[in-house]
Parts: structure tokens; sequence; C-alpha cells
């Protein structure tokens, strides 16, 4: 995308932004280091030690406190911006903040923040510069602008499925008795940077066999592969920012009729809420079908977790898939569906796909087979 092209995005989604605060009764956003900020004004900073936030404000360009050393980044934006910088020395920061927040006009008004993302170092800091103003939370608001992905959004997801998928593929013969999930995930993360992931991982892979299997979060470890072992791996990529989030389960060699049964079960029910995916239905309507699938099975207490999540720039963000969420779907939202079995101490089976809601139905990302597949070497 060329430089016009970038700032254009930027200018509309800060727009957006705009007409959103004004929509919830907010007349600021403070946003520290993260995906929301990325989004709206396209760079990249990391939480460290020095606080660095944005401050938008209606009718007013953005303001942003930052370290010195960080100021090149915004040296060739092509888009207007305050920036008000400081030196290492702390005893510094606080007066710097107050100009900024100040500039912004801030202080004695309603000043939207991300709950999950502010730290108490910036909050404190804010709080100090403008003593008067209302902190609240912007959550509902910010979660609506980035909800509905537009298409070039939607091809980086895309992009991002396919460099897993590539990566996964590659990896495959490395998988055989004897090699440990630790080993494991050490190829798979240096296959998806040979296929082109971006450096910062959207998670560190989960690679989880046998008894490990049926922790949905389970760490890499050295424990190594053996005959009759279920084997979920759990990984993504990132590409231009955005992510993939993707799980397969193997069989290692002949496994036990009930495991190789709750995979056909995992399987249907992963096709289910797929399906179930279209405009106009609630979220919790595609958890509902993907669990009655396992629950009609005889597996519903196996099932510990939600459906799915949102993904994006971040690996989990709305919408929720979750049977509760009244939530309904839209063009433009991704998410995961990710049914799953866990027999405790025996092993657990997951299936998980991206899927974009579209116009008239939904698109799933991933195609990567979701046969039964038997890996014996």
């Amino acid at each position: 995308m060329s430089g016009q092209n970038q700032s254009s995005r930027y200018l509309l989604r800060q727009s957006n932004l705009m007409a959103a605060l004004e929509l919830a009764g907010l007349d600021a956003l403070a946003l520290n280091p993260g995906s929301t900020l990325t989004y709206l004004t396209g760079l990249h900073f990391h939480l460290m030690e020095r606080p660095t936030v944005i401050l938008f404000a209606p009718h007013a360009d953005p303001v942003i406190i930052l370290p010195e050393l960080e100021v090149g980044k915004i040296s060739s934006l092509d888009y207007p911006i305050r920036s008000f910088a400081f030196g290492d020395d702390p005893s510094t920061w606080a007066a710097v903040f107050k100009t900024a927040s100040q500039a912004a006009g801030i202080d004695g008004r309603r000043v939207g923040v991300e709950p999950r993302a502010l730290r108490f170092l910036e909050l404190r800091i804010l709080e100090g510069a403008a003593p008067q103003a209302h902190f609240v939370s912007a959550e509902a608001t910010l979660s609506s602008l980035r909800v509905h992905k537009d298409e070039s959004e939607i091809a980086s997801m895309r992009q991002a499925v396919d460099i897993a998928q590539k990566a996964l593929q590659a990896t495959l013969p490395a998988i055989r008795v004897g090699a440990s999930e630790r080993e494991l995930a050490s190829e798979l993360t240096l296959q998806l940077l040979q296929n082109g992931s971006d450096t910062e991982f959207p998670f560190r892979p989960i690679i989880a066999g046998g008894p490990n299997s049926a922790n949905p979060h389970s760490v890499p470890t050295d424990r190594k592969l053996q005959q009759g072992d279920l084997l979920i791996i759990d990984w993504g990529a990132a590409f231009d920012g955005y992510i993939s989030d993707l799980t397969r389960t193997f069989a290692i060699g002949k496994i036990d009729p009930e495991l190789e049964r709750i995979y056909h079960v995992v399987a249907e029910a992963n096709a289910a809420g797929r399906s179930a995916a279209r405009p106009g239905v609630p979220a919790g309507q595609v958890d509902a079908a993907a669990r009655a699938v396992i629950e009609k099975a005889g597996y519903g207490k196996f099932f510990i977790h939600r459906t799915g999540h949102g993904i994006g720039m971040e690996g989990h963000e709305e919408p929720y898939i979750y049977g509760e969420n009244a939530l309904l779907l839209e063009p433009g939202m991704t998410f995961t569906v990710e049914p799953g079995i866990y027999l405790p101490g025996r092993g657990g089976v997951r299936i998980e796909d991206n899927v974009a809601i579209t116009a008239s139905g939904a698109e799933s990302l991933s195609d990567m087979s979701r046969q039964f597949l038997v890996l014996d070497r």
C-alpha cells in the first residue's frame, strides 16, 4: 500500500474514532502501546519502563507523549501529530505529560481508556497531569471500530493463514515417535519464519502429545511422542500485523478406538460451527451448533471452553463465540471455530479454523485437511 493510501487509511480510522467517541459521550481517548494504537496510527511501540501515550480529542490533531529515543518513528508520518518527548530522567516526565495533556485539553473531560491495556504506570501519570479528568472504559467503543475488518485486513489474515498452513506442512516430516514437544515447537517456529511470518508471532505454538493434549493450553515440554498418542498442534502466523490461529490433531500410530471416536466427533462439531456462521446469527448460535454435536455424542462435560474468539490484530478480540453471546454476526467479523474434547490423563482433540463473515454467509480462511491422519514413523 502506498504512503498516501496508508495516510488516508489512518486518517479515516481516526475520523471514525471521533464519531464513535461522540456517540459514546467521551471527550477524548488515551492509548498506550498496543494493537489499537497501531490500528489508528500505523505506529509500533513496545511496552517498557518508559511510558508512551497518545491522546485523541475531537477537532484536534493527535498528541503523543514518548521517549526521545522513539521520536524517529514519527518523523516520517504524513499526517499531522503533535509530539512531546521526554528524556531518561523520570523526574521530568510528569511535567511533559502535563504540558501534553493541556495541549490536548483533556483535564476536566471524560477520557476513554482500554481497561485491558492501560497500565497503572500510565494511568497514574495521566491522573497527575489531568487531575480533573474522569478516566472511563472505552472497551466497547474501540471494539466497535475494530470488529469489522475491511478487505485489506482480511487479505492480510488470509496470508497469515497460508503461511501457517505451509509451515505446518513443512513440519510434519519431523513428527515421529521419540521427538519431543519442545523439538517440534522449535521446528515449527523455524518454518513459520521461513515461510514468511512476521517475527512477532500471535502466540507461542502449543505442541501437546499424549496426556498433555488433554490440557487446552499446554506448554511444550521435553516429553517424547509415543505410539498411541494424540498430538495437538495449535499454532499461528502473523502477516502485516494480522494473525492466524489454527489447530490440528494427529494420531501417532494406532490409537485407542475411543480417542479416534472423539476425533470424528470434534471434526463434525467443527463443521457444524462453521456451517452455523452467517450474517444475522447470534455469536452464541455458532457455539450452540458445535456444542450440540459433542453433547449428543456424550462428551459434553469434556468440552471445557467456548467454541471460539475473534481474531485480527490480536489473538483474542471481539466477537467471542460462547453460548450466551447475543451479538449478531455481521460481514467483516472474523473469529475462530475450535471445538474440543479433552479426556483427562488420556488425550484430547481440537480442530480450529479461522472464519470470516461475508455478505451472504461465511468463508473459512483455512483449508488444511481435517481428515483423521495417522503419523506412523
